[in-house]
């Protein structure tokens, strides 16, 4: 991905400071960590800290969003964790599906050898203790709310809401503890800065909104040229620059401004707005292969 004209991007709030100390006071309360990640950048999502801040428990991938996602693409990352020791589910938080495989994987795959032990030594009855951590934004709040049945944790569209770690009841069986959003200090590669603001990530306000649509565009151009084709009804064409394909864009839905200029601010919150919406299609931002 061309970085070009893309100002370094480093977004490290206090809180999130707190959130690793957090984490790893925590550990020693729970049997196994799940690890919620945007289904549409699996790599880019996953903190690259957690392996270190969990110390080796076992550990649950949860591709959220899936329905966003290209479906082929998202079973390679499936079989990409798997290979690389850890479960995976595809969930979709918003409409329910997948999440209640959740449990059952934790339980019979992630946790197996400790629920035999448990058995064992008569103690069936115990409950499982789950860390749930995750970027910001990549949908925890949805999640829980969807596998407690209720209104237990706070959910909105925006980077960085949950801000305190909160125990939830999940049944008789299961207690979670949901811990705030955390990103990393700093940004080593670009690319990934970029992927997690195309989904909303990063909070849009430090980034420039028409670089980062122009570079969403670049990327449907290469890997998805039918969304263009079939939203915007844009032909793209070799050679053709980010810009240009926002201006194309915004030309097609009348966005002008006096003079005969195309508001390409405008159509930038359009791109970057029905992308997150998935009214583009389903796009996954990443392929495993490209990150072994």
């Amino acid at each position: 991905m061309d970085n070009t004209d893309m100002k370094q991007i480093q977004w490290f709030p206090g809180h999130m400071a707190k959130t690793r100390r957090l984490i790893t006071s925590n550990l020693k309360l729970v049997d196994a960590v799940a690890e919620i990640v945007d289904a549409r950048a699996p790599m880019s999502s996953r903190n690259p800290e957690m392996d270190l801040l969990t110390k080796g428990k076992p550990r649950l991938v949860i591709l959220n969003k899936c329905d966003l996602a290209d479906e082929k693409a998202t079973q390679s990352w499936i079989n990409y964790f798997k290979n690389n020791g850890a479960e995976a589910v595809a969930v979709d938080c918003k409409s329910g599906r997948g999440v209640k495989n959740i449990l059952p994987a934790v339980k019979n795959k992630v946790l197996a050898e400790l629920m035999e032990k448990r058995e064992r030594n008569g103690m069936a009855g115990a409950a499982v203790r789950l860390m749930l951590v995750g970027i910001p934004n990549v949908g925890k709040s949805t999640v829980i709310n969807r596998l407690s049945g209720a209104k237990h944790a706070k959910a909105e569209d925006r980077p960085g809401v949950t801000r305190t770690k909160q125990w939830v009841k999940l049944d008789k069986s299961t207690e979670l503890l949901d811990m705030p959003g955390v990103l990393w200090p700093k940004f080593e590669d670009q690319d990934i800065a970029v992927r997690l603001a195309f989904t909303g990530a990063i909070s849009d306000d430090i980034l420039d909104i028409e670089t980062l649509a122009a570079k969403l565009l670049s990327f449907l151009s290469d890997g998805y040229p039918d969304s263009l084709r079939m939203r915007y009804k844009v032909e793209p064409e070799k050679g053709m620059t980010g810009f240009e394909l926002l201006e194309a864009v915004g030309k097609k839905r009348g966005m002008m401004i006096p003079g005969g200029e195309v508001n390409t601010e405008r159509a930038a919150i359009m791109v970057i707005d029905e992308f997150r919406s998935g009214k583009l299609g389903r796009i996954t931002l990443e392929m495993p292969q490209k990150r072994e």
